[in-house]
């Protein structure tokens, strides 16, 4: 009989750590979210929303993002979300059912090699990348090996021969320095998750850095008089591609990919040291690193929100923060506010309050709610026929200044991502 990794994941739990009601408690949530994944009424119907993101992602980094919110919504024990995800992620076996984040990761994974060794990453270095994490996980099944070998082929080649701009900074493009907002979720939350899973601090570490050295270049500094928008991101600083504008979705994808480095921190087993020394130096750096994240997210999501009613519409985040001629969207405004829910739990100290909360609730709740397009008519957010999320900002063309009105892949998957933390936050008694 094959097993669930979810069964197994819970056996270890039990017998590890099910000595008070406070665990029992987290194990019977687990349960619940395992046998039942959609416990929650979040306004829309988010299965629709899930299906067809699934069937409309073609590219390296829309498949690496649907990866990611598969395995949050499906099997949040193995994601960086999850209690224990690293021991939990070491029970997966060839006896297991495939989850089905790994199984739909094996489909959309092309083996090939250099940047291009999960996917073709159409000279980007880090989009690739968003699919390292399941690619480390498959490689831990008997009969998946080769997905374990492209993602040590990929973390050798981002970190060793992709260019780098004067700070250290890793470039989001192949064949020129050029650093992208984007980068942030897709490369960073890879080298942490194969730092943990290597036992290789020195990675880890890199993989803060890098949080560290993007947000020293694309920082926004100015003041502007439509808003102090302080501590929001510029979308691109580069030869070929540059974009200063602040954009929603940038700052959304910068804000997310560190939550998962900083759960990635939070949540790794001890290491591996020679001595007693060594092991106070890396507790003292985790949890040096552990501030300096919170702090670079916190800096994002109060530029979010602090940013002025003329960077908003119809309760949405505009297309660009600094643009206030544009239309809100979905895509961005759903990340921030999955991330926001993600950060209540993390960092329940600094993200616990109200205004926070009330903020990433107000963005799901437009998500249930209808708007008037530029033709005058009345439509669902979300539409109940078919999941279709919109407005959304065209996920090939940032910069279009008319709304998307046909679904976008990577923005699809947000919204589940938003679902799946705000459940998640609610079973952990944050929202």
């Amino acid at each position: 009989m094959r097993t669930s990794p979810s069964i197994l994941s819970l056996f270890f739990l039990t017998s590890k750590w099910s000595t008070t009601a406070a665990t029992s408690l987290v194990l019977s949530d687990l349960q619940s979210r395992i046998k039942n994944p959609f416990p929650l009424d979040p306004g829309f119907p988010i299965k629709k929303v899930l299906a067809t993101g699934l069937n409309i992602s073609t590219h390296s980094w829309e498949f690496g993002t649907a990866t990611e919110a598969l395995l949050e919504l499906y099997n949040p024990e193995l994601s960086v979300f999850g209690d224990f995800p690293f021991e939990t992620a070491q029970l997966l076996s060839s006896d297991s059912t495939l989850p089905k984040g790994l199984a739909y990761a094996a489909e959309k994974i092309v083996i090939g090699a250099g940047a291009n060794a999960l996917q073709d990453g159409d000279g980007a270095v880090g989009d690739p990348a968003s699919l390292g994490v399941g690619a480390v996980l498959l490689g831990k099944i008997s009969g998946y090996e080769q997905y374990g070998a492209a993602a040590m082929e990929t973390f050798e080649y981002v970190t060793q021969d992709a260019p780098r701009a004067w700070n250290g900074a890793i470039s989001h493009r192949t064949d020129y320095v050029e650093l992208w907002a984007d980068f942030v979720y897709m490369a960073p939350p890879f080298l942490a998750y194969y730092a943990v899973d290597t036992s290789n601090i020195t990675l880890l570490q890199e993989a803060v850095f890098q949080c560290q050295a993007y947000r020293q270049i694309l920082h926004y500094n100015t003041t502007s008089p439509l808003g102090t928008f302080g501590g929001l991101w510029e979308h691109i600083l580069g030869p070929v591609n540059n974009d200063p504008g602040l954009w929603s979705t940038g700052n959304a994808w910068a804000a997310a990919g560190m939550t998962r480095v900083l759960a990635t921190v939070i949540k790794a087993p001890p290491f591996t040291q020679s001595d007693g020394r060594e092991a106070m130096e890396i507790t003292h750096w985790r949890g040096t690193a552990i501030t300096a994240l919170t702090t670079l997210i916190k800096e994002i999501v109060d530029g979010a929100i602090g940013a002025g009613p003329d960077a908003y519409d119809g309760g949405l985040i505009k297309n660009y923060y600094d643009n206030p001629a544009i239309f809100g969207e979905t895509s961005g405004s759903s990340l921030m506010a999955a991330t926001v829910y993600r950060m209540a739990v993390l960092r329940p100290t600094v993200f616990g309050k109200e205004k926070y909360i009330h903020w990433a609730e107000d963005i799901r709740k437009v998500l249930g709610r209808t708007f008037m397009d530029s033709n005058g008519r009345e439509l669902e957010h979300v539409d109940t026929t078919n999941g279709t999320v919109r407005p959304a900002v065209n996920p090939l063309g940032w910069g279009d200044v008319n709304p998307w009105m046909t679904g976008s892949p990577e923005g699809q998957s947000f919204v589940t991502m938003l679902y799946t933390a705000w459940r998640d936050c609610h079973f952990a008694r944050r929202c």
